[in-house]
């Protein structure tokens, strides 16, 4: 049991196996699922449509459940589980629903935060499990870190502005109209926010954009400059490349190279 415990545990986690990119996979096609329901919903569409939805929409809910008692059984340590990010994010969106002690439309503006999941696929020198360059994968999560403020926050500003601002904030598309306009310093000031907390959401968003994305550019730079100092002398022993202009041996199997 703790073997088969320790390979559940595994392959959650895991994004380079099949088994274990199949399974994020469709973690991730839930998640953005999950998130085009909520976008959806915002717009003006039959009745009928809105009730599939909300079968599927509970029924993915269920299925995240599922994956929060897995989780929680494959943790080694648990009461760290309990209390990261992830696992608080889950539980402000599960156990209200379930439990009905209180209007759920609301908390699940706790949902929009699930799309921050995709960032586990971009991490080290993997982009969705796959090898690449460095300087690809700075370049993906900033490209990356840009959606996901923008996402994020257009759905945060759009759950608190649109049941006392709908004539300006009509659907989730004027929210990242909004927010589009705002991260880039345009501002038309033809949307705007107009209670407190929407005006706060709209300061926490410029300030997560001047935290995170110019330290990303700036490690994008950095990364092109040593590029530009490296050589494509492959190791005839693990056949790594590119080196520095000056390395005389493989940093990664110590190897020498041949200059000639």
């Amino acid at each position: 049991m703790e073997s088969f415990r320790k390979k559940v545990a595994f392959y959650l986690e895991d994004i380079e196996t099949p088994i274990g990119r199949t399974i994020n996979l469709l973690i991730t096609s839930l998640v953005l699922l999950s998130s085009g329901i909520f976008v959806a919903e915002t717009y003006p569409i039959p009745e009928y449509v809105r009730l599939d939805f909300e079968v599927i929409d509970f029924t993915i809910l269920v299925l995240f459940a599922y994956e929060y008692i897995i989780r929680l059984w494959c943790a080694d340590r648990k009461i760290k589980f309990i209390f990261s990010i992830y696992s608080i994010i889950d539980l402000l969106a599960l156990v209200p629903y379930f439990l009905g002690l209180v209007n759920v439309s609301y908390l699940r503006i706790f949902r929009w935060f699930r799309i921050l999941r995709l960032i586990r696929f971009i991490e080290g020198k993997t982009f969705f499990g796959l090898v690449t360059k460095e300087d690809t994968i700075i370049f993906a999560r900033i490209i990356f870190t840009l959606f996901a403020i923008i996402f994020v926050y257009s759905g945060l500003i759009y759950q608190v502005e649109h049941p006392v601002n709908g004539k300006v904030f009509k659907t989730f598309l004027d929210a990242v109209y909004f927010s589009v306009v705002t991260m880039t310093t345009v501002g038309f000031g033809d949307v705007t926010p107009i209670s407190e907390v929407g005006r706060l959401l709209t300061v926490l968003m410029i300030l997560t954009g001047i935290a995170l994305i110019p330290t990303q550019l700036a490690n994008l730079i950095k990364q092109f400059i040593k590029t530009t100092n490296q050589v494509t002398s492959i190791c005839p022993v693990c056949g790594f490349s590119p080196h520095d202009i000056d390395a005389i041996f493989c940093k990664i199997c110590g190897a020498s190279l041949d200059k000639s």
